[in-house]
């Protein structure tokens, strides 16, 4: 099942040379940030990758809570597979437009 999240979830990827991050913005829900977390330790479980992992805290804006997965030195692009696991675990169907 398919479900977009984007007032729940705000999924954002970045991709550079031989870096690829993902940050999931949960805003002030302790219980989506459990969500999060407990999707990424599946992936983890499933595909033995380890992302560094970053628990983004702001006491000033309960609302920008964050999860931030990172991969460095990611030369044969294997992190996006890793992110698309991440994203259909939580239902996102979907990433945010950046520019």
């Amino acid at each position: 099942m398919t479900k977009n999240r984007c007032g729940e979830i705000e999924a954002h990827v970045r991709m550079e040379e031989r870096y690829e991050g993902l940050s999931l913005i949960f805003g002030d829900h302790p219980e989506l940030k459990e969500e999060i977390l407990g999707a990424v330790k599946e992936v983890k479980d499933e595909t033995g990758m380890t992302p560094f992992i970053f628990d983004k805290v702001s006491n000033d804006r309960p609302d920008i809570q964050a999860i931030y997965l990172e991969f460095q030195e990611d030369v044969h692009r294997t992190a996006g597979d890793f992110f698309e696991r991440v994203l259909k675990k939580l239902h996102i169907d979907h990433c945010e437009t950046d520019t």
